[in-house]
């Protein structure tokens, strides 16, 4: 039986065959979901082979863009990419240019 190492010690991130953080949790929920679209459609009545062909194709996509997502964004990069979607480009205000200026008078 074969041992993986996944622990590196404290403080330090997960990583397995180069896979870090988030992209552990995207590879295992991929395959997953990969496994059971084959069984759905095996149990649909499909061809055994255009099963076999739908899985193969879906698990060499969930690894490549696994993979590639690592490589390209790194360690936080997804959950840094999701933030900057999430900022506004632009601050706008309509209000009327005199409503920001105060001016109190004391009685």
């Amino acid at each position: 039986m074969s041992a993986f190492k996944i622990n590196k010690g404290i403080g330090r991130t997960v990583e397995l065959y180069g896979l870090k953080a988030q992209y552990l949790f995207v590879f295992a929920g991929g395959l997953l979901a990969a496994l059971i679209l084959v069984m759905v459609l095996y149990m649909a009545g499909v061809s055994p082979y255009v099963c076999i062909g739908t899985g193969a194709i879906g698990c060499t996509l969930i690894v490549w863009q696994t993979f590639r997502l690592n490589r390209k964004y790194g360690q936080h990069g997804v959950m840094k990419l999701a933030a900057r979607k999430k900022h506004p480009k632009y601050i706008l205000s309509r209000k009327a240019v005199f409503r920001y200026f105060h001016s109190t008078q004391k009685s």
